[in-house]
């Protein structure tokens, strides 16, 4: 290395001119290179991507605060004239809103979370901001379902549950206006039923199970038959022009066979609305003008107590396990389905299938319900004996014949002992029957069965030799 006077430092410890200038430039640079960043403006992200990013936070804390602040941002926004979401804005949300939903767990949390994300839509103050915010929902879920894991699953069914039912309270808010309800529905159509859709198989067939359900949860005490048509007149015609099987086969299963089955607790229901202006004039009583014997107590320790305790407690289950119903017209909804199903353009395999129910819906027109009520005793004598009619096919013949002799007895030769423990019947106080009837009738009780003889073998004719002599004499030729 060869060292240079100028390198050299000096003895009071200062360093050269060189190292100095070198020293300098390098200051000079980092100076400019820091100013030049500092001038740069920091760019600001759109509130919406900010909320998204924090709705997906990792930490619980955080994403509860993304929810309550997106909750006041939307009222703030939605008041003023000119302000409002676009369609992009709020397609950004509820990316952020499915991933918080996402990062949830336990159930209890889940369920609040979901009732939270739901209720979001009381926050907009116009129908068409309510609507966009609902499309851009299902949008979401359609975009994002095939991703969704087994585990997740359940807790976004839920979530199309509660949104479901808060867009029909939303609804019922508005007085069921004939306007916004044709709106809802055409929305819900186009981006779940509708043949040009996204929608997976998934959101088509929860999104047809629950929709009956939810409406009537929510306005099955004010919606009358004629607007309970109105909601369902859709999934006629998507019904009656569909060629997706699964589609037409959950819209018959989940609401017009739903309707049927639910028949008799609408009328239940109805009859008790006007039940006490059903009664005859003649046989008004006042309470207390009742028999005396109607209104003594029963014993505590008598059945008849026991028994009308227990048929209160059934009514009552009975009466939970049914829930809110909703009131049709029969006829007309059957008038409707014929008016669609008879079409040129409709499937056969549609025409078939609705024709079958337009059947049952006339039946409840006229009175007449499909499945009358089987005592709960005669139904399992008819289940024992199917299944004794077909334990008995199943059993081959020769344990059939072992097992049970004429007259459902069990026969003497299948077990020799059993005939010494048979009562015998005196003769003085016994019937007097002739010994040749009872052979007949041993017979004819455990026959037996003659072999056949089979295709190969030989028969026997006089003068032929058996096998079994041939081999003796073959044995003693070799000897």
């Amino acid at each position: 290395m060869r060292i240079t006077p100028r390198s050299v430092p000096r003895r009071d410890g200062a360093v050269c001119d060189v190292t100095r200038r070198a020293r300098a430039q390098r200051g000079f640079v980092a100076a400019g290179v820091s100013a030049a960043v500092a001038m740069v403006p920091r760019v600001q992200l759109p509130p919406e991507i900010q909320l998204a990013q924090r709705l997906a936070g990792n930490e619980q804390v955080t994403r509860d605060r993304a929810v309550r602040k997106l909750r006041k941002y939307i009222v703030a926004r939605t008041q003023r004239a000119a302000g409002g979401f676009t369609h992009d804005e709020l397609l950004k949300v509820w990316k952020g809103l499915f991933y918080c939903m996402w990062m949830q767990d336990k159930p209890l949390l889940q369920e609040e979370l979901g009732r939270t994300i739901s209720q979001l839509i009381h926050a907009f103050q116009t129908a068409e901001a309510q609507h966009l915010f609902l499309q851009t929902f299902w949008q979401t879920m359609n975009r994002e379902w095939t991703g969704i894991d087994r585990l997740r699953l359940d807790k976004f069914y839920m979530l199309m549950r509660m949104v479901l039912n808060e867009s029909l309270k939303a609804l019922k808010t508005r007085g069921w206006e004939e306007r916004h309800m044709e709106q809802l529905l055409v929305l819900l159509m186009t981006e779940i039923l509708h043949p040009d859709s996204q929608a997976p198989n998934g959101v088509k067939s929860h999104f047809i199970e629950i929709f009956l359900e939810e409406l009537a949860k929510v306005g099955a005490d004010e919606l009358t038959a004629d607007q309970n048509l109105k909601f369902i007149e859709p999934f006629c015609r998507i019904a009656a022009q569909t060629k997706d099987s699964l589609v037409l086969h959950n819209i018959t299963r989940s609401v017009f066979e739903t309707i049927v089955e639910q028949a008799p607790f609408a009328i239940e229901e109805l009859m008790s609305e006007m039940g006490v202006e059903g009664l005859p004039e003649g046989n008004e009583q006042e309470p207390d003008e009742l028999p005396e014997k109607l209104c003594e107590k029963p014993p505590g320790g008598s059945s008849y107590g026991a028994a009308v305790d227990l048929g209160e407690e059934q009514a009552r289950g009975d009466e939970d396990s049914a829930g809110p119903v909703l009131q049709f017209d029969y006829e007309a909804v059957a008038n409707r389905l014929f008016e669609v199903a008879g079409q040129q353009d409709t499937p056969s395999l549609n025409r078939k299938r609705l024709y079958k129910v337009i059947r049952k819906l006339q039946d409840l027109a006229e009175g007449l319900f499909p499945e009358e009520d089987i005592p709960e005793n005669a139904a399992r004598k008819l289940q024992e004996g199917r299944r004794g009619r077909k334990n008995a096919k199943r059993l081959p013949t020769c344990q059939l014949q072992n097992k049970t002799g004429r007259d459902g007895q069990a026969d003497l030769r299948a077990d020799p002992s059993a005939e010494s423990r048979r009562p015998r019947q005196d003769v003085a106080t016994g019937p007097t029957v002739p010994q040749e009837q009872t052979r007949a009738r041993g017979r004819r009780g455990a026959r037996r069965r003659q072999r056949r003889p089979r295709a190969g073998a030989r028969a026997k004719v006089p003068g032929c030799q058996e096998p079994e002599v041939k081999k003796k004499r073959t044995q003693e030729n070799k000897k």
